[in-house]
């Protein structure tokens, strides 16, 4: 697995979680990366992103509650998670953005449930 993504778990709702998506720097260096999400019976889908550069870019459902950062010594991406809801319940995984499937992973099951 080329981008191994952990942190996951069960929390209730308002609960916080941090996510963090270790890889290599072949693949993580001077390079656009996300974290998407895949919800039961739903699509895959973009959560947030980030460039080189720091800048940020996140989908409406979380904007407010969710922080991507990046290390770039450490070839490691990281989702700060507060004030989770039910809705937010899916396995997350970390890749380039745009996405490449070579890179999809295992992912990390994050439950938000009282």
């Amino acid at each position: 697995v080329q981008l191994q993504a952990s942190g996951g778990g069960l929390v209730q709702p308002g609960g916080s979680l941090r996510l963090t998506c270790t890889t290599s720097r072949n693949i993580f260096s001077r390079r656009h990366m996300g974290w998407y999400r895949q919800a039961p019976g739903r699509e895959r889908e973009l959560v947030a992103r980030i460039n080189m550069n720091d800048d940020t870019v996140y989908d409406e459902s979380v904007k407010g509650r969710f922080t991507i950062s990046r290390d770039d010594y450490k070839n490691t991406l990281y989702l700060q998670m507060d004030n989770l809801k039910p809705e937010d319940t899916a396995v997350y995984y970390c890749n380039r953005w745009p996405s490449r499937g070579e890179y999809w992973g295992q992912g990390t099951l994050v439950t938000v449930s009282s």
